[in-house]
C-alpha cells in the first residue's frame, strides 16, 4: 500500500509537470498545468464512481484486475470485508451459543445496553416477570418491571447488591433481581424466584413468635412458683441454691423470649416505623443511668455532638441503645471506657457505642448480627447474653432506613456506629460529620 501511494504521488507529479511543460512550449505553462490537473481530478474522479457502483452492486471486476492506488483501495476494503464477515459469523454463533444456554436457565436472564435498554431476554424471563424478547426490545427494563423499589435500584447503580420485590405477575411470588456489568457498556438482569425462601422465612418467624407466646405462659407459673420457694421460710437450706440458679434461668428465658419476640416483629413489620420526634441524648442519658450504681461497669461517658432531633420510633431506637450498651459493658473491664456518641450532618446522623474492650476478630464481624451468635458462647451465657441483641439492632436500623458499622480490634475495644440517612433529621443547624470528628480529635 505504502508503494502504491507513492507511484501514485510521483504520477500524479509527472502528470503535472509534463502538462507544464508542454504548455511553456506553447508559451502557456499555467494552462498546461491546469489541464493536466484537470485531466487527473477527471480521472480520479472517474475511478471514484466506478468504485462507488462496484460498493453498490458487488461487481468488483472492474478494479479486481486494475493496477495503481485503486486496485490497492479494493484490495484493503476486500480484506476488511473478509474479516468483518468472519468476525460477524463469529459473533452469531457465539450469540446463539448464549442464547440457547440460557434458554436452559432456570433463572430468568434480560441483556440490557447503557441506558438500561432490553436488547434480548431469555423464556424464563418471560415467565418470571414477563418480558417478551421481540415486543419489548429496544423498552427501559423499568417499563416493565414497574417497582418502586426496582426503580430506586436503577436509580442508585449500586449493583453490589440485590433487591427483592413482589412478582409483577402473580400475587404471594416473590423476585430477587440483581443487574451485573455485562461485556461493554451492557448489563445483565438476573431474576431469581424466591417465593420458597420467603414462605419459609415467614414460616420460621411465624413459628418462633407462636412458640415464644406459648412459652410465655407456663414460664409465668414456673418463675411464680419458684419465687414463692425463694421466700417460703420452710424451704430447706439444701433447697435454697437450686431455687436460686432456677431462678436465674427463668428470668433468662423471660429475656430470650421477650428479645424473640421483639425480633420476630421486626422482621414481619411491614409499614413505616413512623416520625416521632426523638431526642437521642436523652435517650443514651436515661442508657447510662441504669448502670449508674454498679462498681463492676466501666466508665461511661456521652458526648452530643448535634442537638439534632431523629424521626422514628422512640421505642426501636431505645432498644437499639440499650442492646449496643449492653454488649459494650459486658466485654469491657471495669478499668476501661464506654463512650456513646451521637452527631449530625450533611450525610446523615451517626449514632456511636465506642469500647475499649476485649474487641472482636475481624473474621467473625459479618456474623455478629446472626441470632444467637456469640463470639465467646461460654461467657456469653455466664453474663447473659444470648446472642439476639444485634441481631435485633440490625432490623430496628433497617427499619428506618438506616445501617450498621462494625470496627473492632483485638485487644484494643469496638466501635459501633448507626448511621441514619439524612431526611430522619429535624431541628437545630447540623454540625459537619468531619467537622464532628476533627472536634473529638481535638478532645484526645
Amino acid at each position: 500500500m505504502r508503494d502504491a501511494r507513492r507511484k501514485f504521488v510521483l504520477g500524479i507529479a509527472l502528470l503535472l509537470a509534463g502538462g507544464a511543460i508542454i504548455g511553456w512550449l506553447y508559451g502557456r505553462p499555467f494552462i498546461g498545468l491546469a489541464t493536466a490537473a484537470i485531466v487527473a481530478l477527471a480521472w480520479q474522479v472517474r475511478q471514484l464512481l466506478v468504485f462507488e457502483r462496484a460498493l453498490r452492486t458487488g461487481d468488483f471486476e472492474e478494479l479486481r484486475y486494475s493496477r495503481g492506488i485503486w486496485a490497492q483501495i479494493y484490495a484493503e476494503y476486500n480484506y476488511q470485508r473478509y474479516r468483518g464477515q468472519k468476525y460477524r459469523r463469529r459473533y452469531k454463533r457465539l450469540l446463539k451459543e448464549v442464547r440457547n444456554s440460557t434458554k436452559a436457565l432456570p433463572d430468568g436472564a434480560v441483556l440490557l445496553n447503557a441506558d438500561f435498554e432490553i436488547l434480548t431476554c431469555n423464556p424464563a424471563s418471560d415467565e418470571l416477570a414477563g418480558f417478551r424478547g421481540r415486543q419489548d426490545r429496544g423498552q427501559r427494563v423499568d417499563n416493565i418491571v414497574r417497582d418502586p423499589a426496582f426503580t430506586e435500584y436503577l436509580r442508585s447503580r449500586q449493583f453490589d447488591r440485590a433487591v427483592e420485590i413482589r412478582s409483577p405477575l402473580y400475587d404471594g411470588q416473590w423476585l430477587n433481581l440483581r443487574i451485573v456489568p455485562y461485556g461493554a457498556d451492557q448489563y445483565l438482569l438476573l431474576i431469581r424466584d424466591i417465593t420458597e425462601r420467603i414462605r419459609l422465612s415467614k414460616m420460621r418467624r411465624e413459628f418462633v413468635a407462636n412458640a415464644s407466646h406459648e412459652l410465655r405462659s407456663p414460664l409465668t407459673v414456673i418463675s411464680g412458683y419458684v419465687d414463692a420457694l425463694s421466700t417460703d421460710p420452710e424451704t430447706p437450706e439444701t433447697w435454697k441454691k437450686p431455687v436460686v440458679a432456677m431462678q436465674e434461668q427463668a428470668e433468662r428465658m423471660k429475656t430470650i423470649i421477650s428479645e424473640l419476640l421483639e425480633l420476630s416483629r421486626l422482621e414481619s413489620a411491614t409499614t413505616d416505623p413512623g416520625r416521632e420526634r426523638i431526642d437521642v441524648c436523652a435517650l443514651l442519658t436515661s442508657a447510662r443511668k441504669i448502670y449508674a450504681d454498679r462498681q463492676d461497669v466501666a466508665k461511661i461517658e456521652i458526648e452530643c455532638v448535634s442537638p439534632a432531633i431523629l424521626l422514628g420510633r422512640a421505642s426501636e431506637i431505645e432498644s437499639v441503645i440499650a442492646n449496643l450498651l449492653s454488649n459494650a459493658v459486658r466485654h469491657t473491664p471495669p478499668s476501661g471506657r464506654i463512650t456513646l456518641s451521637w452527631r449530625a450532618g450533611p450525610e446523615g446522623g451517626l449514632l456511636a457505642v465506642e469500647d475499649t474492650g476485649e474487641g472482636i476478630d475481624p473474621e467473625l464481624i459479618p456474623r455478629l448480627t446472626e441470632r444467637f451468635f456469640r463470639v465467646n458462647r461460654g461467657r456469653s451465657r455466664a453474663d447473659g447474653g444470648i446472642g439476639l441483641g444485634l441481631a435485633i439492632v440490625k432490623h430496628a436500623l433497617g427499619r428506618h432506613g438506616a445501617e450498621l458499622e462494625i470496627e473492632s480490634q483485638v485487644g484494643k475495644g469496638s466501635s459501633f456506629t448507626c448511621r441514619f440517612p439524612v431526611d430522619r433529621l429535624v431541628g437545630a443547624e447540623l454540625v459537619p460529620l468531619r467537622a464532628a470528628g476533627a472536634q473529638d480529635a481535638d478532645k484526645a
